[in-house]
């Protein structure tokens, strides 16, 4: 993942707030006030440094993020067994159930659709999705309707060059990949306020790194968020 904007903050040096900044100390008083007012817990005439409403608040938080973590893993849990049950119920579906992996990572749950010799998601060296791939993202679509987690979706290539690039690379291709797999699952009913990201990254994380033209390096990967 990219490193967020400004995470670096803005300006360096003193803080306006400083004490060597100040030629009153006094005034500094007044402006922490100011800053941090009476309603957030800051200090006050009587109280100049009140703990209890920011440990409270705090304590709320904490509590709302584990909340959040905890209702996330059981519905990634329930959600990769529902996939797997609904591709093993499925006849057209049950032989590429191993093509559909799952993962934990510390975004969220990511489910990678995988090619293999005998199947592919997309026509070689286009985004048109396959009867079986479109199937197969309508079940996985069905699933993703019942969770209010944001998702992203990364497509991804072999490191086959195109042989008629008409400024076309590999990098173009996993996008508009991603992209065209996006659409399809707006087409299951997924609002679009749900993708957080769509992205290609060409060939540069293979799932098979000792072989960079295996067909398993082409594949979309669909990571559903936990929630802040």
């Amino acid at each position: 993942m990219g490193k967020l904007a400004g995470s670096d903050g803005m300006l360096g040096g003193s803080s306006i707030i400083d004490p060597d900044g100040l030629p009153f100390r006094a005034k500094q008083t007044n402006m922490l006030n100011i800053v941090t007012p009476r309603s957030q817990g800051g200090p006050t005439e009587n109280n100049p440094s009140p703990k209890g409403a920011d440990s409270k608040e705090s304590g709320q938080v904490d509590e709302e993020m584990v909340r959040k973590a905890e209702a996330d893993k059981a519905n990634f849990e329930k959600l990769e067994r529902d996939i797997k049950e609904g591709l093993e119920k499925n006849p057209s579906l049950k032989n590429l159930k191993d093509q559909v992996q799952f993962a934990r990572d510390k975004d969220g749950l990511r489910i990678e659709i995988i090619d293999k010799a005998d199947f592919a998601m997309f026509g070689l060296g286009t985004t048109n999705m396959t009867p079986r791939a479109q199937a197969l993202i309508k079940e996985v679509g069905k699933l993703l309707n019942t969770l209010p987690n944001k998702v992203v979706l990364r497509g991804h290539t072999d490191s086959i060059a195109f042989a008629n690039t008409n400024d076309r690379n590999n990098w173009s291709l996993s996008a508009e990949r991603a992209e065209e797999t996006r659409k399809n699952l707006e087409r299951q009913g997924l609002s679009p306020d749900r993708f957080a990201r769509i992205e290609g990254v060409a060939d540069t994380l293979p799932y098979n790194p000792n072989d960079p033209k295996d067909p398993r390096n082409r594949r979309i990967s669909i990571t559903i968020l936990n929630r802040d």
